[in-house]
């Protein structure tokens, strides 16, 4: 059977799902001809002028409910509309498991995903609702974040997004729609001899390193480290790390770098170390490709902190 691409489009209330839609659909063209069924979960403030969607061969279905969001539901909308391709408007407010447990009529394939994100109220929700508004975005291929301003703190925001979803492209537009192409600031200073990495920036830092590993080649850091080092490890290796809450205290996982160190079998599993090394970038079967690996300089026994967490904020 012929793949009928869906476009499932996420995100907040007000966080300009319907522009983008709207934009995509009747400004840029996209898939000019074909019959496209557009499905509404939610009513915002911006409406779709139906004339224009009917010169434009796109039909527009409601969905109000989230309980009326089911397979049965979309499997008779297809026989109906018979769509070439299917763009969904999800409502910010319902679980995600909702969609992405249904199953889909035959044929359908969701093929790109797009969070969108006002760069003004986004820092707001994320104090006050964070699991819910991130929950939006943790399968996402693109993530925009629009209305941004030079005062718009893109680094943490890229860095709340990461935590939940690596792979996303994150795109930040100001109001006129232009891409804002300033650089992220990182809280540390790239150009210390040894870059000292507190408990506060210690995500950022994982999560820069991780993704920019190049600029980091050569550089030398220094950090406070809970141990990987069970005895199945391999000998001469070891992975310091912090244990970091990504989005609530359900979500907690180990963000860790492989180093090599012919005596690693000396440092216990589970012990904390206050470790000095230089990054070298090199293939690691841990990566799937190349990372950052470090060589230790000097390692040091170290008191447990009072947190043993790093968050992304």
């Amino acid at each position: 059977m012929e793949e009928i691409p869906v476009y499932l489009f996420t995100g907040f209330m007000d966080s300009g799902k319907t522009t983008l839609i709207r934009q995509t659909l009747l400004r840029d063209h996209f898939g000019e001809g074909a019959k496209t069924l557009l499905i509404v979960c939610e009513d915002g403030d911006e409406e779709y002028e139906e004339d224009k969607l009917k010169e434009a061969n796109i039909q527009l279905l409601m969905i109000e409910k989230e309980e009326d969001l089911t397979e049965t539901l979309l499997k008779n909308i297809n026989l109906q509309y018979l769509p070439d391709q299917v763009f969904i408007e999800y409502n910010g407010t319902w679980r995600m498991d909702t969609l992405l447990e249904t199953k889909l009529p035959e044929g359908w394939t969701i093929v790109q995903s797009l969070a969108t994100a006002d760069a003004g109220t986004f820092d707001m929700y994320l104090d006050n609702m964070r699991a819910m508004i991130l929950e939006q975005m943790f399968q996402a291929d693109v993530v925009i974040f629009n209305r941004c301003t030079n005062d718009t703190q893109k680094g943490k925001f890229r860095r709340a997004v990461k935590a939940v979803n690596r792979p996303a492209q994150i795109v930040y537009e100001r109001e006129d729609g232009t891409l804002d192409e300033r650089e992220e600031e990182l809280p540390f200073d790239l150009n210390q001899d040894v870059i000292e990495i507190s408990d506060e920036d210690y995500a950022i830092w994982y999560m820069d390193a991780q993704e920019n590993y190049k600029k980091y080649d050569g550089k030398k850091v220094s950090f406070l480290a809970l141990v990987y080092n069970p005895d199945k490890m391999k000998k001469g290796v070891m992975v310091p790390g912090r244990f970091a809450m990504t989005c609530c205290i359900e979500d907690i996982t180990f963000l860790g770098f492989k180093c090599r160190y012919p005596e690693s079998k000396s440092i216990p599993h589970k012990s904390w170390i206050r470790i000095t090394a230089e990054i070298r970038v090199e293939f690691a079967m841990e990566y799937k490709g190349k990372g950052p690996v470090l060589y230790p300089i000097h390692i040091e026994t170290a008191k447990e902190p009072e947190d043993e967490l790093v968050y992304f904020s």
